[in-house]
């Protein structure tokens, strides 16, 4: 006997009519929802080179849609930002595609009464068509429940700390209402089911023509298992439950999606759109800012203030945070809400210095982008942090420490306060002469960086590096005194006018130099070369570095030379060792295989670190926290936790970094936590040397 799915089954007519009435009342008031939070992050400044919401969102159709739907259907849709972390992957595909699905097979549904049935008396959800639609709703709602299961599991019995929020009461209300609000339209529409097939199947049984659908009864086998407990109510029992039930389903629903736009469920609707819209620039690349920086939270952009609103609360920022990690005020996920909680306040008029972001939060900050990287919904914390220490740099609230290294930067040209001229006293123990890029022409010009020239420990280094250039015939030179700070981490500090001097002051000195190529030791360095010396600022300008002349890190120059045949290794070294990945080399430029490649083919063998590559644990010296002091109650420094990772390993005995500062902390941290007789922190540059010509005296024995 044919059969279709039933139309408004034991409901009234006139509850037909009040359930549209009410859906488009709930039509309503979502969309004065929705224009309510546009109008929220239309309170922010325009982008860096738009003028408005409207031209940047013409901007995107025309320039990169493939690429941002694609990033969409990937990081929202599948959610693949959390891989790496299986049950919460796991609980948050089951509770989104349960919704999906259930939204979808509602949309259908209506379609069919509302448009086929009612339009052209023709119903497509008939016969197997009606059983698969059956299997996949009770499918994907019993997934809905799990998922929701999962979640109230994590959140309010295993209670992991960075879901909790220092700012707001133990219990997230928010929280609880979404969960309670999902589960119970889940179970109320599964108990309409069951109620409905439970009666269907007794009318079935005395006239199969009454009731055909239940033909597809056992296709939905979470009602049919629910029929079997109702079989034994009477008829006008089942109907009087069923109207009670359908009606509780109807209006959870209907409060559900009216309650989207004004409670944490908003981030279904958000979470998308800044990943849309998110910056398609380099990751290492910062915008130019305000010059007196951020006070209030309109003198965030329209796309800053997106982001705030799409943050999900689920604090895997804070988790993988240094400066959290080591007891410093400060987490990535309560920053933002806080910031939320005032744009949701409206409160945008307002300060956000002092009573609700403390200097020493923003302070607290390696600019690492740990935070950034592992974000579901691509939020990018650095920049909003960046832009609020602007502010704190142009009012002088500065720690005293990183107000000296500034001053000296913009007297000297260098951190360490010393004369320019002294930038190539490293050379003067060598046996070769190193060329003087303003006067000759070289193909590599050598731009150190201050740690590489200054800093004692670092000049072994650089002394090393510079002898297996020279032991492989590399024809390279360097800026000697014209060579000033790069400024990466003075932008990042929010010193802007003092970062646009320097780059003016190098380029002025790149332009007077005859070269081909830039390397350079130090990934703040080459961060900031590669990244941020452009013509100008716009976007299709980014990357566009120095006239397109590449700028290589010496791990791709060396990766480069072994892949020609022009560097080997003589012997191999045998040792075993691990590898820390510098921020600024890998999350910020995504170097990652290179200097790996090459450790190998030194003959070490590489034993990797839990938290490794795009998870590496920053050393803690990035944004200017090299030059700041401790504050009181630091439980342990960032560098010292990442020793005693490697100290965990087994039979490794050293510890390699391809960054002068990380040589700097970990030396640092080696003697802090006494380690100094298990573990030596040695450059990359270092073990090459040693591998290419063993015969080779050590700096010691110079």
């Amino acid at each position: 006997m044919p059969f279709a799915r039933p139309i408004f089954w034991n409901v009234p007519h006139w509850a037909e009519l009040t359930q549209y009435v009410l859906g488009a009342l709930v039509a309503i008031v979502f969309l004065a929802g929705l224009w309510w939070r546009v109008r929220k992050w239309r309170l922010g400044r325009p982008e860096p080179g738009t003028h408005s919401l409207t031209e940047r969102f013409k901007r995107v159709v025309i320039d990169g849609l493939t690429r941002r739907i694609q990033s969409v259907v990937k990081n929202g849709l599948f959610q693949w930002r959390l891989s790496t972390d299986p049950f919460s992957i796991v609980m948050h595909l089951l509770i989104f595609w349960g919704m999906v699905v259930l939204f979808i097979g509602t949309a259908v549904a209506t379609i069919d009464l509302d448009f086929t049935h009612l339009l052209f008396d023709f119903q497509f959800l008939t016969g197997n068509v009606y059983r698969l639609f059956e299997f996949s709703l009770d499918l994907f709602g019993t997934l809905l429940i799990v998922g929701l299961i999962m979640a109230a599991y994590r959140r309010f019995v295993v209670r992991p700390e960075r879901l909790q929020a220092a700012h707001a009461p133990t219990v997230s209300w928010d929280s609880v209402y979404l969960l309670t609000i999902l589960f119970l339209i889940a179970v109320t529409g599964f108990v309409a089911e069951g109620l409905r097939i439970a009666e269907g199947v007794r009318i079935a049984e005395q006239d199969m023509s009454a009731a055909p659908w239940v033909q597809a009864a056992g296709w939905a086998p979470v009602g049919f298992a629910l029929a079997g407990l109702f079989g034994p109510l009477s008829s006008a029992t089942i109907q009087s439950l069923h109207q009670v039930i359908w009606w509780t389903h109807a209006l959870l629903a209907f409060a559900f999606i009216a309650s989207v736009p004004f409670t944490k469920a908003f981030h279904l609707v958000s979470s998308p759109l800044n990943m849309f819209f998110r910056n398609p620039v380099p990751g290492g690349r910062l915008g130019p800012g305000l010059e007196s920086g951020v006070e209030k939270v309109n003198d965030f952009t329209w796309r800053q203030l997106l982001q705030v609103d799409s943050c999900t609360w689920c604090g895997k920022c804070q988790d993988v945070c240094p400066g959290h990690a080591s007891g410093f005020p400060l987490s990535p996920k309560d920053i933002v809400q806080k910031l939320d909680g005032r744009l949701i306040r409206t409160a945008a008029a307002e300060s956000v210095h002092g009573d609700l972001i403390a200097a020493d939060e923003l302070w607290s900050c390696c600019a690492c982008r740990a935070c950034e990287e592992v974000c579901p919904v691509f939020i990018e914390q650095p920049g909003i942090i960046v832009d609020m220490r602007r502010h704190l740099v142009y009012q002088g609230e500065v720690d005293e420490g990183l107000q000296d290294a500034l001053m000296n930067i913009q007297r000297y040209g260098n951190s360490f306060g010393q004369s320019g001229r002294k930038r190539t006293e490293w050379t003067k123990t060598l046996d070769f002469p190193v060329k003087d890029a303003r006067k000759e022409e070289i193909e590599y010009l050598w731009f150190l960086g201050d740690y590489a020239s200054y800093d004692q420990r670092a000049q072994d280094v650089t002394r090393a590096t510079a002898r297996v250039f020279h032991q492989v015939g590399l024809d390279f030179g360097v800026l000697a005194q014209g060579e000033q700070n790069a400024g990466n981490d003075v932008r990042r500090i929010g010193e802007e006018g003092l970062f646009d001097l320097l780059r003016e002051k190098n380029v002025k000195a790149l332009e007077k130099a005859n070269f081909q190529k830039i390397v350079t030791t130090d990934p703040h360095t080459y961060n900031t070369l590669k990244n941020e010396y452009t013509a100008g600022e716009s976007e299709e300008e980014a990357g566009a570095a120095l006239n397109g002349r590449p700028v290589l890190h010496y791990t791709e120059l060396f990766d480069d030379l072994i892949r020609r045949g022009k560097l080997a290794a003589e012997r191999s070294l045998g040792y075993a060792a691990t590898y820390h990945d510098p921020c600024y080399l890998g999350r910020y430029n995504g170097i990652y295989d290179a200097p790996r490649r090459v450790i190998e083919a030194m003959g070490v063998k590489l034993v990797e670190m839990p938290r490794n590559r795009s998870n590496s644990f920053c050393c803690g010296a990035g944004g200017g926290r090299i030059w700041m002091k401790d504050m009181p109650g630091i439980d342990e420094r960032p560098a010292e936790s990442r020793i005693k990772e490697a100290l965990a390993l087994p039979g490794v005995e050293y510890f390699i970094v391809a960054c002068p500062k990380d040589l700097a902390m970990f030396q640092d941290a080696v003697k802090t936590v006494g380690a100094e007789d298990r573990l030596k922190v040695v450059d990359l540059g270092e073990l090459v040397l040693e591998a290419i010509h063993r015969s080779v005296e050590t700096e010691a024995e110079s």
